[in-house]
């Protein structure tokens, strides 16, 4: 490779240019992108962090010293490669100490990977083409970190926007939001996705003529035990519920949970107990916990709570987007796009409730999608708008968010998976 090559089969990025911020009123992919700059780094491996012993949730310990630094982890990026965005799969490697983040290249040859999920055991990396043409490409992850395409499959729809591994490791389900349908891949030996098995397609509309025209499916994931698959459909205000028959690779419709129409319900993210899970929703600037049965897959969704403190939150809409819990599950988080911050919400009554805490200023601009790391001390904030990410330190006690170092820039990110 030349020396303007990245690891092992990935190409480091190139800089670019930025663009005007967009009115808050989007469609679902947003028309914004801002080039980022990067150098090469080395990937290494490293341990998690140590959780310490809690104040109050609504208490913020004194900080840690973080100057020291630790080791280097990986981090990949989702992009847009269309509408001035990436070119491909973004990689970079993170301090897991002190967040500090380095550009480590791209991984060119997938259009569209605006989502992206890990095998179970890292070895294998799954995006999105999201086209009108949907597909699902799988790749290999060197003992460097770099990545090789491994293949690809139709998803049997359009726009793509969410994948997720089942958790007995041997399917891939999708989720195509143009055309509102769930598609479920056998996964090789390899780790590579093979030509579909099942595409259950969705019926019905909301009562926002702009967003819920149809369905759309905004994601698909399996319950903590691998029982059932749950659907969450923003064009028909519902989660639906399926039964995968691993043999066949086909779903069978179980239930399905209605929320307030005109929620546009976005992504959802399990208690670790599994016993609840908290339902964002874009439409309704709301987040919804959720009763949860799991011998029987069915999900008894809350009343809506917002996701802005009330002295903040104005007449525009908010578009939350992702929200992810902690290990623990003593503490949810949710991306809030309009207001361009990261909800806190401290988790009470064994799941059952929420309790806002406080919104912190994501750092960027329109943060679609958040994740913790492995150690669960950082978050990352992947701010699509400004073309950057951001990082926070996690006090695990409290759950508070502290700002670590300055944005790293990079073209479009939507999706940041540690």
């Amino acid at each position: 490779m030349g020396s303007g090559d990245g690891i092992d089969g990935i190409r480091a990025p190139l800089g670019g240019g930025g663009a005007a911020r967009p009115p808050r009123t989007l469609s679902r992919r947003g028309l914004l992108a801002v080039a980022g700059t990067g150098t090469l780094a080395a990937l290494l491996t490293g341990a998690s962090c140590e959780a310490r012993t809690p104040p109050p949730a609504d208490r913020p310990a004194a900080p840690e010293p973080r100057d020291t630094a630790g080791p280097a982890r990986l981090l990949y990026l989702g992009t847009y490669t269309t509408d001035g965005g990436g070119n491909g799969v973004g990689l970079a490697s993170y301090d897991s100490r002190t967040g500090a983040l380095t550009a480590a290249g791209t991984r060119d040859g997938v259009a569209n990977p605006s989502f992206l999920a890990r095998s179970a055991d890292g070895s294998r990396l799954y995006a999105v083409d999201e086209q009108a043409k949907g597909a699902v490409t799988a790749m290999s992850v060197g003992a460097d970190g770099g990545l090789e395409v491994l293949g690809a499959q139709s998803t049997g729809g359009s726009g793509p926007c969410h994948l997720s591994v089942h958790s007995g490791g041997r399917h891939l389900l999708s989720a195509n939001y143009d055309s509102g349908s769930i598609a479920v891949h056998p996964l090789a030996a390899d780790g590579g996705v093979l030509p579909r098995t099942d595409l259950v397609q969705h019926t019905g509309s909301g009562p926002d003529p702009d967003r819920q025209d149809g369905p759309h499916a905004h994601m698909v994931l399996s319950d903590p035990a691998g029982a059932y698959v749950l659907a969450v459909d923003l064009g028909t205000d519902t989660v639906y519920t399926y039964r995968l028959d691993p043999a066949a690779g086909k779903l069978a419709a179980v239930s399905q949970a209605p929320v307030e129409p005109g929620s546009g319900p976005r992504h959802l993210a399990f208690h670790p107990s599994a016993r609840f899970a908290y339902l964002a929703n874009e439409l309704g600037d709301s987040v919804i916990v959720c009763g949860y049965g799991p011998g029987t897959g069915a999900l008894t969704p809350g009343d809506p709570q917002p996701t802005v403190p009330a002295g903040e939150r104005t007449e525009d809409r908010n578009y939350p987007a992702e929200v992810v819990v902690s290990a623990d599950g003593h503490f949810v988080y949710v991306s809030n796009r309009g207001h361009d911050s990261v909800a806190r919400f401290a988790v009470e009554d064994g799941g059952a409730t929420l309790r806002l805490l406080d919104a912190v200023p994501a750092g960027g601009a329109y943060p679609r999608h958040i994740s913790l790391d492995p150690s669960g001390g950082l978050l990352f904030a992947a701010n699509q708008n400004s073309g950057t990410v951001t990082v926070f330190h996690v006090d695990q006690a409290s759950g508070a968010l502290t700002p670590a170092g300055t944005p790293f820039p990079t073209p479009m990110p939507v999706c940041v998976l540690p």
